[in-house]
C-alpha cells in the first residue's frame, strides 16, 4: 500500500486528509507536536508520530521512523490575524517558521529517498488569501505566498526525477482550531485605532455564507495528490473556489 506523511494533524485539515486517505487504503503517518489518536480514525494502516517542523532532529527522526513516504502533505501551519503595527515581529518570525521553513525542511527531507525512486508527491497547504489583499492577513498572507513561489519553483526542479509538487488553497475555516487560534494569537495586540475596523472584518469573515469545511480540503489533497491530471493550485472550500475563480477572470 502506498504510503502518506502528513504534518499538523492534531485537528482540523490534518485529521480530515488523515481520514480520507485512509478511507481510500492508504497506510498513513499522521505527525503533530505532541502525539495523541484522538481525533483520528483508528486504523492498523495509521502510525501517529512526533514531529516539529521547525526542529532538524525532529525531522530527522520521524522521517526514519516512517519509513518509505510516496507522499508528503505539508499541512502543519500557523494564522495571524492583525495588523502589520499590532504584530509582534517575534510572532511574525516563528509564524514564517513553520509556514515557510518548515515545509521546505520537511520537503528537503523527503526528497533523496523519492529521488532515489524517481516517484513521489509532495502536497503544500497554503492559503485563498493569496488570492486577493485582505486587511489584517497581511503578515499571515505574505508567509503563504512565499510558499506558493516556492512551491512552483521547487516543481520544476522535482519534475527532472519524476516527482510531482502541487498547491491546496483552502478558504476560511473559522469553525476550525487553525480558525480560533489564529484569533488567540491576535490578543490584544491590535493598537485601538485599528480596533473598529479590525473587528469588522473578522465578524465579516464569521458571517460569510460561503466557508471552507476541513472534508473539502481533504477532497483537493486526494486529487493533488492521486489525480496526475491535476493543475499546480487547487482551490478547497466554496469561498476558495470563488476566490480562485475571480482572480482568474482579474475581478478578484
Amino acid at each position: 500500500m502506498p504510503r502518506i506523511l502528513i504534518t499538523g494533524c492534531s485537528s482540523g485539515f490534518g485529521q480530515a486528509i488523515a481520514a480520507q486517505f485512509l478511507d481510500q487504503g492508504w497506510d498513513v503517518v499522521a505527525t503533530m507536536r505532541t502525539p495523541s489518536v484522538e481525533g483520528l480514525h483508528e486504523s492498523d494502516r495509521l502510525q501517529v508520530l512526533s514531529l516539529d517542523v521547525t526542529d532538524p532532529e525532529s525531522i530527522a527522526t520521524a522521517i526514519d521512523e516512517a519509513g518509505q513516504i510516496d507522499a508528503l502533505v505539508n499541512n502543519a501551519g500557523v494564522g495571524m490575524l492583525n495588523v502589520l503595527e499590532g504584530a509582534d515581529i517575534a510572532r511574525a518570525r516563528e509564524l514564517f517558521e513553520t509556514n515557510v521553513l518548515g515545509a521546505m525542511a520537511m520537503t528537503r527531507a523527503v526528497m533523496p529517498a523519492m529521488r532515489a525512486r524517481r516517484a513521489g508527491v509532495i502536497v503544500n497547504v497554503s492559503s485563498s488569501v493569496t488570492l486577493r489583499p485582505l486587511p489584517a492577513l497581511s503578515i499571515y498572507s505574505a508567509s503563504k505566498a512565499a510558499l506558493n513561489a516556492f512551491t512552483e519553483s521547487f516543481a520544476l526542479e522535482a519534475a527532472e526525477f519524476g516527482i510531482s509538487a502541487r498547491l491546496v488553497l483552502p478558504g476560511s475555516a473559522p469553525s476550525t482550531s487553525f480558525g480560533r487560534n489564529a484569533v488567540a494569537r491576535m490578543g490584544m495586540d491590535v493598537p485601538e485605532v485599528y480596533g473598529p475596523f479590525v473587528q469588522a472584518y473578522f465578524q465579516s469573515l464569521q458571517s460569510a455564507a460561503e466557508k471552507t469545511e476541513p472534508q473539502d480540503v481533504a477532497q483537493a489533497v486526494w486529487r493533488a495528490v492521486t489525480d496526475e491530471t491535476a493543475p499546480m493550485k487547487l482551490p478547497a472550500g466554496a469561498d476558495a473556489e470563488t476566490w480562485f475563480r475571480e482572480a482568474r477572470l482579474g475581478t478578484a
